[in-house]
């Protein structure tokens, strides 16, 4: 049994990145968790019905995974600096110590969004097996709307995860984030999600697939 963390900067990266390879997941009985870096508070000049409408989205997306625990942490979008992450250091290292995954996903080093890169920054003290001895596998997400927009692209999958059995799933989770999604050919409509696991399917010979980069993996 696997106990599985996803760091998603924001809201919906979870599913986008590994949405069908978490419901595979569960469906072997590993131990899924979720962190979210950002998210909506009015104090960040949001609306009271857009943070209501965000909390209930992630409420019901979380049950739909039926994760094990949910880590909000809370930061403002689009405001990670690189003087965020001290704070993120402390705040990812609570909850790795407290769960003890085996098995991170995380955000590419060079996606695009500023809050992704500050991310991955912020994780890198985690990379050390001489410090975090129990994460095994540590896997860099192909998250589209960011990480297909890498021009001088430095995204290489070197896994492929089928999930042929979960993709419906996967969409109807992302229609849950209605802002989110849009009319084809907008990167998160559910076009360009479905066109996405066909092509990093047919790379590997399965109908539909999730593709990541591998990190770090002890044997």
């Amino acid at each position: 049994m696997n106990k599985v963390l996803v760091i998603a900067p924001h809201p919906d990266d979870e599913t986008l990145g590994c949405g069908g390879t978490l419901l595979r997941h569960k469906s072997e009985g590993d131990i899924i968790y979720w962190c979210i870096v950002t998210d909506m508070k009015e104090s960040y000049g949001f609306t009271k019905d857009k943070v209501e409408k965000r909390q209930n989205e992630i409420k019901k997306v979380s049950g739909m995974y039926g994760f094990e625990d949910v880590f909000n942490l809370s930061f403002r979008p689009m405001g990670l600096t690189s003087s965020s992450i001290p704070a993120l250091i402390k705040a990812f290292g609570d909850i790795i110590s407290k769960i003890k995954p085996n098995i991170l996903y995380i955000p590419h080093y060079n996606d695009p969004h500023s809050d992704h890169r500050i991310v991955f920054d912020a994780l890198r003290p985690y990379f050390k097996s001489f410090r975090y001895p129990f994460i095994k596998k540590i896997l860099m997400m192909e998250i589209p709307s960011e990480t297909d927009h890498q021009f001088i692209s430095s995204f290489q999958p070197n896994v492929f995860v089928d999930i042929s059995n979960f993709i419906d799933d996967k969409i109807e989770i992302m229609k849950v984030y209605e802002s989110e999604v849009g009319e084809h050919p907008f990167p998160r409509s559910v076009e360009s999600i479905r066109s996405v696991a066909i092509c990093r399917g047919s790379q590997v010979n399965v109908k539909f697939a999730e593709s990541f980069m591998l990190l770090k993996e002890v044997l």
